[in-house]
């Protein structure tokens, strides 16, 4: 995430004349664990792999906790797309959970793994076993999940971003609510100090590294919900450079912390090629600097990814056409990319299908508006009531593993749910404050397409959509 603004930042403020001071900040990982079965170049834009390390080594345990032995593991990832024009990029973030195939990969002793089928996309950074990770292996599985040519890889750690958030001066963020040491630490038996305080504030070093690494005290507790904070933050950090800007003294402490927890290809392994690839990205605009996460769903404890929707995805980029509806200043007519969500609501059919439904919120008579929805789509309603719980966020589905289908029928009318798998008994809904707004046909539950409803633009308000549930 922060490497990929690394970048960026470089490119902004034009100094090529650094480079001989960075080129022995950069670390470079070994190719030959790339696969010899790689995507071809297509000619149309550029794609960077942004892998965020949460490795200990290099004292980044007294930043994340933990060992220092402990094996690398990545905690975030996205797929930058620079288009043609070098004047709109695309960042389309990949859930750390989502089940994908993780094709052979080549271990610390040379050997090569066997190919790993419905694993989470995070291990494949961990394949070998190794303090410093696997990003070779994560490339593989990016350019195997995606079929585009992954051009450059760069990782960061721990005190890099917390090095560059300091030597910018901070960089503005909103907090949806106060957050204590409890949130960040789940195991805790109390709730501990508070660490961040509701509403909009300016957070450096570990600070920041706490805020876009928290998850289970803000709306959902996913990591979905996660991903769209450091989208954020990725978004006010670039509005920060543009709008400060940068003098010269100012420059090398900054392009300093962006280098010395860097590593990346070989493509990118000095200083002037690093510069040379930054500078082509000086003319993207804040509005033109967009952020999507690849269309996903829940699938129990995981993340399964939505198709076609995401193979439209990628085939849109694969083309360098944009994701959101709007043209990216090529020549020639604008076309829509394939990708935009479908105008047509799903079909639901409730026939044979008996479901109870609760209201596990403050908002009265949600469970009866339900029930009639339900019943208008020929589901039974076998009873309506208040749950216990009254202050729920998130919808949620339960139900017995025999009625898994049938449970995912009555997902599609409740956007945003959430199923749940019980032991025993039918199926019963669980209303949240989501359903209080919205309940009606609809995608398939927690699906997002990368339409408008799911871009976010770096100059887009800094309190808006941070998270999810």
């Amino acid at each position: 995430m922060t490497a990929g603004l690394s970048l960026l930042i470089l490119a902004t403020a034009g100094v090529g004349w650094i480079y001989l001071t960075l080129t022995g900040n950069i670390d470079t990982f070994d190719g030959d664990g790339l696969s010899n079965n790689r995507p071809g170049a297509t000619g149309g834009g550029e794609n960077v792999l942004v892998i965020g390390s949460d490795g200990r080594v290099n004292g980044n345990n007294a930043l994340g906790g933990g060992s220092r032995d402990d094996i690398g593991r990545s905690d975030t990832a996205f797929l930058l797309h620079v288009y043609a024009d070098h004047r709109h990029a695309l960042a389309v973030s990949i859930p750390r959970d989502a089940l994908v195939t993780i094709p052979p990969c080549q271990l610390p002793d040379g050997s090569w793994t066997q190919a790993r089928a419905n694993t989470m996309f995070n291990a494949a950074y961990s394949i070998g076993q190794t303090t410093r990770g696997n990003p070779a292996c994560t490339q593989n599985t990016v350019e195997q999940l995606t079929g585009l040519r992954v051009d450059h890889t760069v990782v960061v750690d721990f005190k890099g971003f917390a090095r560059m958030t300091e030597a910018v001066g901070g960089v503005p963020v909103c907090v949806p609510q106060d957050i204590y040491q409890k949130d960040l630490s789940p195991g805790r038996a109390t709730r501990g100090r508070l660490l961040l305080h509701k509403g909009e504030q300016t957070l450096s070093g570990k600070q920041a590294l706490d805020y876009v690494r928290i998850r289970h005290g803000i709306g959902d507790g996913s990591d979905i919900g996660r991903i769209k904070r450091q989208q954020a933050f990725v978004a006010s950090l670039i509005r920060k450079v543009k709008s400060v800007g940068l003098t010269p003294a100012g420059l090398l402490p900054l392009a300093e912390a962006a280098t010395k927890s860097l590593t990346v290809d070989s493509g990118l392994g000095t200083a002037d090629k690093l510069i040379s690839f930054a500078m082509s990205l000086k003319d993207i605009d804040l509005h033109n600097t967009k952020f999507v996460t690849v269309p996903w769903r829940y699938d129990h404890a995981r993340v399964a990814l939505v198709h076609p929707d995401t193979e439209e995805l990628w085939a849109a980029l694969k083309a360098d056409r944009p994701v959101h509806g709007k043209d990216t200043g090529r020549a020639g007519p604008e076309r829509r990319a394939t990708t935009d969500p479908p105008s047509a609501e799903p079909t639901v059919s409730g026939h044979g299908i008996t479901v109870a439904v609760y209201n596990a919120t403050r908002t009265n008579g949600l469970a009866s508006t339900a029930a009639r929805t339900l019943a208008r789509h020929g589901f039974t309603v076998a009873g309506t009531g208040t749950a216990t719980r009254r202050d729920q966020v998130v919808t949620i589905i339960q139900y017995a593993p025999p009625l898994s289908a049938q449970a995912e029928q009555v997902a599609r009318l409740f956007p945003g749910a959430r199923l749940q798998s019980v032991t025993a008994g039918g199926i019963t809904v669980v209303l949240g404050q989501t359903s209080s707004t919205a309940v009606g046909p609809a995608s398939p539950p927690h699906t997002r397409t990368p339409g408008p409803s799911n871009t976010r633009s770096a100059d887009d308000a800094l309190c808006s959509d941070l998270s999810y549930g």
